[in-house]
């Protein structure tokens, strides 16, 4: 297999990932103002409030190594927003970066809060390592849920992945549900492990144990490719 993929390939596919969520009404905006992005996510009546892996009171999401993605409806309110960050984990892994708190807080000392922990046992994420994208805040209006757009979620969020960073790896962590109902599958997700994050925040009233999922770079260029 080829080891990158070409400009040509990943136009066309974010061309077709915009038209599966324009087909269902959505047009895409992206940035990397996070004070923007906290701004809009906050106002959102039914999405559980933005992690601190995308707050940029508690963590350092410079341009260029985070972005994130809105949808908003004809009327131009939002109905769909998710983001991304780039990792630089190439001296650690992913189960240390996890475990150590470091994938929510720049500095955990003094950004956790007490009673705060979090570990990761999928055993897969020891070998999760070098430049990891991490893929998350997914949210979706309910009335635009069961449309189909678990695809054009997941699309988006590789295409643009690979065109800004060629990342090693892109995962995400999510809730077992999403396992359970096929969405992992629809987002495109190939690999996944349970209690990838069993986080305790108590100050955010967070008490996650939510599954690993992710591709490697190898899996994402198919990807890419083979959805164009």
């Amino acid at each position: 297999m080829q080891s990158n993929v070409t400009t040509l390939e990943i136009s066309k596919y974010l061309c077709a990932a915009e038209e599966l969520g324009r087909k269902s009404g959505l047009h895409i905006t992206t940035g990397d103002d996070f004070e923007e992005y906290v701004g809009i996510t906050s106002r959102l009546p039914g999405k559980s409030p933005t992690f601190p892996s995308f707050r940029p009171d508690c963590s350092d999401l410079l341009p260029g190594k985070a972005f994130w993605i809105v949808g908003r409806d004809p009327d131009g309110k939002v109905a769909h927003v998710q983001a991304l960050r780039l990792d630089h984990l190439s001296n650690t892994d992913l189960a240390e970066h996890l475990g150590s708190l470091r994938a929510w807080f720049a500095h955990p000392d003094l950004k956790a809060g007490p009673g705060s922990s979090s570990r990761c046992d999928a055993p897969a994420a020891r070998s999760i390592t070098g430049l990891v994208a991490y893929h998350g805040d997914i949210w979706l209006r309910e009335d635009f849920r069961g449309c189909g757009l678990a695809t054009f979620i997941g699309r988006m969020a590789f295409g643009l992945a690979w065109a800004k960073w060629s990342p090693d790896f892109i995962y995400a962590l999510v809730a077992g549900w999403n396992i359970e109902k096929g969405v992992v599958d629809r987002y495109g997700y190939l690999n996944r492990e349970p209690h990838g994050s069993v986080l305790h925040l108590p100050a955010l009233g967070i008490d996650d144990d939510e599954w690993l999922v992710w591709l490697t770079r190898g899996e994402l260029l198919k990807t890419l490719r083979t959805s164009a």
